[in-house]
């Protein structure tokens, strides 16, 4: 019998992955609609519609004659690098999607469904209880979940791994615990200061003059309207159905200006992201994302080494005084900069400071291992929540709106996915440091050049064009010379807020 060419075979295991790619991206894209169009009284169809797409997916995705192609083309020697690359990570996924049923799939899907809007209603109603039976039938699953995938040492691990290879409670646990006293030292440096004022910022801001201020913003930053948009949403988040169609959304308070600023440039870091993947690479590993971690490590260079910076502030205060002359005609850029980097502990993770940020991330952390392990009940998430956030920032948290219903995560079945911005933001300011070292990146305003937006050609070129070909580890490495390393941010952080609170 005559050998298929592996270029055949090439072929064929390309139109496979696109066609799955088909049917997950318009189930991308009725996930994005319910959370930001869908009628209240649609979700019940809606949830059976996602489940059945992710059933079709899977059914695609576990079919033993892709299996098969795979496993052929992984004993070809004449693959390029990028091939190569390919088939390896789809044959990973191939083997661990093999490990549920398409039973499962689906019951995950609609329970995750339904999670997700009773998360809705709960925050409607200011009030953790109808969201308490659905999440604890949803945590069953992602226990079950991370029986099927196995572990060593943690049934956490299994799911950590699925959003950051090689991520393990383990190798969290020690970075969490490497941080934490430096981190508190910092805070307590700071508090012993005197405070410095952000009031100017909570005042009445039209809504339709911040929307229009976050467009221009994420216009300069590179954000391709052409290529995708921006809408409301209860929580933020950013998704893609291809490189060309990359969607964000963000939230208004019209008594908070900052509430909707750093939503918008966080987001557009995952987008910028998104649509800098290859096009060509659509469906297969190459065309997706490293990892949870560095996509996060996108979100939080922008959010903070850029939007958080003196240079940002000396750029659009003054197009902010024009949308807004009452509320900010006597801040100066300093004032400005100081009052959007002010340290403060703070209810709501998405708009808390840099420093206090990671306390947040933490106590996440511990309440899912709790609950992946079985120590902590659903039941008592909120009084665990309470407690921890008076452990660890001195709050006691007025309602569950304000506590353990903020994220929307818990309702999409992400359990692993808090530790990725903690993670993430160590990778962005190594990535940052060194973005800096290059010869077209000497100082932070040459970042900010509208000609050549040097950061942003710099992210293409060194971490956007590898799609998943390098772990969170090996991307770091080839970057910046050396793994993971915390001391980019501890110095960054330092050195910030030295100048800010002077010390």
């Amino acid at each position: 019998m005559t050998q298929v060419s592996t270029e055949n075979l090439y072929a064929q295991y390309k139109e496979r992955m696109r066609r799955i790619a088909d049917v997950r991206y318009a189930s991308a894209v009725l996930q994005w609609d319910q959370e930001t169009y869908l009628p209240s009284k649609g979700a019940s169809f809606r949830g059976q519609q996602i489940a059945s797409l992710s059933e079709v997916a899977h059914q695609q995705f576990t079919d033993l004659n892709l299996g098969t192609l795979l496993e052929e083309l992984s004993s070809r020697n004449n693959l390029n690098s990028f091939q190569k690359c390919n088939v390896e990570r789809s044959r990973e996924d191939y083997l661990k999607q093999q490990k549920f049923s398409t039973g499962f799939v689906r019951k995950l899907a609609e329970t995750t469904q339904k999670s997700f809007h009773s998360w809705i209603a709960a925050r409607a109603q200011n009030n953790f209880k109808p969201f308490q039976d659905d999440l604890s039938n949803l945590i069953e699953l992602k226990k079950e979940e991370a029986a099927l995938l196995g572990y060593s040492n943690h049934p956490y691990d299994a799911l950590l791994n699925d959003h950051d290879k090689g991520s393990t409670t383990q190798l969290l646990d020690g970075l969490f615990d490497s941080i934490r006293n430096p981190l508190r030292e910092l805070f307590d440096r700071i508090m012993a200061r005197p405070q410095v004022k952000d009031d100017f910022l909570f005042q009445f801001f039209p809504k339709q003059l911040q929307w229009d201020f976050g467009l221009e913003v994420l216009r300069d930053i590179g954000y391709d309207f052409e290529a995708g948009r921006q809408d409301l949403a209860e929580h933020p988040f950013t998704t893609s159905f291809n490189c060309k169609d990359v969607r964000l959304t963000t939230r208004i308070d019209e008594n908070n200006l900052g509430s909707m600023i750093w939503s918008c440039i966080h987001e557009g870091g995952h987008a910028l992201y998104e649509q800098g993947l290859s096009e060509s690479a659509y469906g297969l590993p190459m065309g997706e994302a490293a990892s949870y971690s560095i996509h996060e490590s996108q979100s939080r260079l922008w959010e903070n080494h850029i939007g958080r910076s003196l240079q940002f502030c000396e750029k659009y205060l003054p197009r902010l005084q024009q949308s807004f002359p009452q509320q900010l005609e006597n801040i100066s850029v300093i004032d400005f900069y100081k009052g959007i980097n002010k340290v403060q502990p703070s209810f709501i993770r998405t708009e808390a400071d840099e420093l206090t940020y990671h306390f947040h991330v933490l106590i996440r952390y511990e309440i899912e291992k709790g609950l992946i392990e079985g120590s902590i009940q659903t039941k008592d998430i909120p009084a665990y929540w309470n407690e921890l956030y008076y452990t660890y920032l001195k709050l006691k948290i007025p309602d569950d709106r304000s506590g353990c219903l903020q994220d929307v995560h818990w309702s999409h079945g992400s359990f692993g996915y808090f530790p990725t911005y903690t993670q993430g933001s160590f990778y962005g300011a190594q990535f940052h440091a060194s973005a800096l070292k290059e010869k077209n990146n000497k100082n932070e305003k040459q970042i900010w050049n509208e000609d050549n937006k040097a950061l942003l050609k710099w992210l293409h070129k060194e971490v956007y064009e590898y799609g998943r070909m390098y772990t969170s580890e090996e991307l770091c490495l080839k970057i910046s010379g050396e793994t993971l390393n915390t001391k980019y941010l501890l110095d960054y952080l330092l050195a910030k807020y030295d100048n800010i609170y002077q010390f």
